[in-house]
């Protein structure tokens, strides 16, 4: 009732700015220079600080960043004072079509469009937020209606991150995403597409593709319990059919995503060579070797373990949430002294979009520096997402997604949560 009474208004202020944001579009049609100026400028390559700092953005491209950079004639300065300009944020792991409460009813609930709806104004606050670039990791039962929203914010109609889409992920019959807790003389549909074995897998996946998804992402393991201390979960998957799925998708030039919380399903998933492990929960020896040799990003999405475990329906709910939580967290240290290559990502979507920036200060709380943190979120994250070259850093030639928040991130990386400058596209969002 609430988030109904509410969508008038956002769906108001939101077309407000549909229309700046293609009016910002139009004027890069003939390139005019923007001088961006700050106290301070992020180097995430070489992990260093540069004060002040600049950035020469013309049309939609960077062409300077540094201490100084020229001045064009005409050039319009954007001074933002004490504050630190770094390249856009990327969140590897959202779902758009989601929004807090219960996940299978809502799915169930509420119709597509109404879902592709929601999604818009979840685009647009991960934008605001400071997100200029995500992997939608499944629209949970909303099927190819992530192929839309993609296309409209890559054609400049809504605000939104850039976006790499997959659809619905891909689940087995009664596996992780699939309500078995329903009479099943309802016939309930699941929030996956099925596929059991090769054949339908290759099947599915030909079907996403035409549909406009990115990359794929599989449900490789599910449930997940904690008991004295130790973890399990049922693996979904063979090693041999999800390294099936990765040459299907390698054929296309595309890759594949796993949720994987645990072995033997992560080993599977490991060995198959998928792009990255959602989720990570507990890894083998023999998974972070084959994950460090491979460069196969983990992405522990430790916010959406935190929010349940604090959102928690009873106190014995809770007190799994926090042991899977604490257990998440030792093996995180485990994994980073590993070398296991590292992305971030939130699970947002189930909590509020637009507040997935506390990853990093959790990131850094378990085990890892800032500037390691900023590294896996925008070097490892352009790699990730296939922008390698493109994002992820204040150089030349790269997009002009810059943002900017007041203090230092490399020593307190909670100023992340607070973005007070959003430019996407060369576009300026948010002032």
């Amino acid at each position: 009732m609430i988030r109904r009474i509410s969508l008038f208004s956002a769906v108001v202020t939101l077309s407000w700015s549909f229309n700046a944001a293609a009016v910002g579009q139009s004027q890069t049609v003939a390139p005019r220079s923007i001088v961006l100026h700050a106290a301070r400028l992020l180097d995430v390559k070489n992990g260093r600080m540069v004060s002040p700092g600049e950035v020469l953005v013309q049309g939609d491209r960077i062409l300077e960043a540094g201490a100084a950079v020229k001045r064009p004639a005409g050039a319009e300065v954007i001074d933002l004072g004490d504050r630190t300009l770094l390249p856009g944020l990327i969140d590897a792991h959202i779902h758009l079509f989601l929004h807090p409460g219960a996940e299978d009813l809502q799915t169930v609930q509420e119709s597509v469009p109404e879902r592709t709806i929601t999604a818009t104004l979840a685009a647009r606050e991960d934008l605001m937020a400071g997100f200029t670039a995500e992997r939608d990791m499944g629209t949970e039962g909303a099927g190819s209606a992530d192929t839309a929203v993609r296309n409209a914010i890559d054609d400049g109609r809504i605000p939104g991150p850039r976006l790499r889409i997959s659809g619905n992920a891909v689940n087995i019959l009664g596996g992780h995403e699939d309500a078995i807790g329903y009479n099943p003389e309802q016939h309930v549909l699941p929030n996956a597409d099925y596929a059991n074995g090769i054949d339908e897998l290759v099947a599915v996946m030909r079907r996403q593709f035409k549909e406009g998804a990115d990359f794929i992402k599989v449900y490789e393991t599910g449930p997940d319990s904690v008991k004295d201390g130790k973890f399990s979960t049922v693996y979904q998957y063979t090693e041999p059919q999800l390294e099936a799925a990765v040459k299907e998708a390698a054929r296309l030039g595309r890759r594949v995503a796993v949720h994987a919380t645990g072995e033997p399903g992560t080993l599977f998933a490991a060995q198959a060579g998928v792009a990255s492990i959602d989720h990570a929960n507990q890894l083998s020896d023999e998974t972070m070797r084959l994950m460090k040799e491979k460069q196969i990003f983990a992405v522990p999405t430790f916010t959406i373990f935190e929010y349940f475990a604090e959102h928690a329906a009873t106190t014995q709910q809770a007190a799994r949430e926090h042991a899977m939580l604490d257990l998440h967290a030792q093996e995180f240290k485990k994994q980073i002294a590993a070398g296991v290559p590292m992305a971030v990502g939130s699970d947002v979507g189930p909590f509020p979009h637009g507040t997935q920036a506390r990853e990093f200060t959790l990131m850094v709380k378990y085990g890892m520096t800032p500037l390691a943190v900023l590294q896996a979120d925008l070097l490892n994250g352009a790699k990730l997402l296939g922008w390698d070259g493109q994002i992820g850093a204040l150089e030349p030639g790269y997009f002009a997604d810059v943002i900017a928040v007041a203090g230092d991130p490399l020593v307190d990386i909670g100023v992340l949560q607070n973005v007070g400058f959003v430019m996407k596209a060369g576009v300026v969002y948010k002032k």
